[in-house]
């Protein structure tokens, strides 16, 4: 039976008792009882405590840790890594199609089915295995402050990363199925597509010509939130049994990483370098980052989205070239005073103590 939280003593003790009843109540009479004995699922605090963690370990911990040793390489870690996260997607994504929209889910209005149906209980649980996924995505921070890329640990990517748990987390405990579940369903197929670029990546410049489709995986994140923003705002304008403060909840993110990602497009794709005679920009790709410095650009962003949002790259993009070794070589090959029958490489050390210093290797030209 649902209590009423609001009769108590007047004064600033009878408010905090009051807010401690409402807390309660929406926790204990209007979640799902389904899900209350779940691993993590008692109450938000566990979850804000590891999500507080994360941010702790990635911005001050770990970059302690790190500030007198060398760069770890972990390609093979990375491959495998990536490789798995391929696997838990697509798992996922079975999932949700196989237990829900490919069988009777309707596109248009989906109450949730808070029964103890198999079905229902099947989609309830690919909620919460989709929430725990969030946790594992720790990892790509973790594997970036390891290996000193501390520019793709920007705010805003911990912010994601670490506001992403919590936020399936509410879903969860009060929604675990119907309608909001599409987001889960377009997310998965697009980290299917993105940890797959991760993985060829991790293996090496050499992959970069295969790569060519980077663009094409932004686009398609862009339509995945134009579709996620479609299919929850359509909600306002019908009649439905669900929940309208999780579409406004699911809309929300929608619209914001849509700006995020349609900003990083125009500024990696279609931003042209100024007619006056200015050197482009200097991109991930390019710089080749010797010094584990951020890339310098031509000035901020002009756009208001382009102030806010300005990271060298999204947290969900690496380049191809962040997955090289921490000491990747720029080779620079010219020809000596010879008739150029000898060629010289050149290879600019990432070591804080060899930096500045070259290591010259001579190859005869075959």
């Amino acid at each position: 039976m649902a209590t009423t939280p609001f009769p108590r003593s007047a004064g600033f003790k009878g408010i905090l008792e009051s807010v401690q009843d409402f807390y309660f109540d929406v926790m204990n009479n209007r979640s799902d009882p389904r899900v209350k004995d779940w691993f993590l699922m008692s109450g938000p605090l566990p979850t804000v405590c590891i999500c507080l963690s994360y941010a702790f370990i990635v911005k001050i911990v770990g970059p302690k840790l790190m500030e007198d040793r060398k760069p770890f390489q972990l390609r093979k870690t990375l491959i495998v890594y990536n490789f798995l996260q391929v696997l838990f997607s697509s798992w996922l994504f079975y999932e949700a199609m196989d237990g829900a929209w490919y069988r009777d889910y309707s596109l248009r209005c989906e109450p949730v089915d808070y029964s103890t149906t198999p079905k229902a209980m099947r989609v309830a649980r690919g909620c919460w295995w989709y929430f725990f996924s969030k946790f594992t995505e720790f990892f790509d921070t973790f594997f970036f402050v390891m290996r000193k890329k501390y520019d793709q640990v920007s705010t805003l990517h911990v912010i994601h990363h670490g506001v992403m748990p919590l936020s399936t987390w509410f879903g969860v405990k009060f929604t675990p199925g119907g309608h909001s579940t599409f987001f889960g369903l377009l997310n998965t197929f697009v980290h299917i597509i993105m940890y797959f670029y991760y993985m060829l990546a991790a293996f090496g410049p050499h992959m970069q010509k295969y790569l060519w489709w980077k663009k094409y995986l932004t686009s398609l994140q862009m339509i995945q939130f134009v579709c996620i923003l479609i299919h929850a705002f359509q909600l306002f304008f019908i009649e439905c049994d669900y929940p309208k403060a999780f579409a406004w909840w699911i809309g929300g993110h929608a619209v914001m990483f849509y700006f995020l990602f349609s900003n990083f497009y125009k500024e990696t794709y279609v931003k042209k370098p100024k007619k006056d005679g200015a050197a482009p920009q200097v991109t991930r790709e390019k710089n080749g980052h010797a010094n584990n410095s951020k890339p310098k650009t031509n000035g901020a962003p002009s756009s208001f989205a382009g102030r806010l949002f300005a990271f060298q790259t999204p947290c969900f993009l690496p380049a191809v070239t962040d997955f090289d070794e921490p000491q990747k070589k720029a080779q620079a090959q010219y020809e000596d005073s010879n008739g150029g029958q000898e060629i010289r490489n050149s290879y600019i050390s990432n070591d804080s103590s060899l930096r500045n210093r070259a290591f010259v290797s001579n190859q005869t030209k075959s």
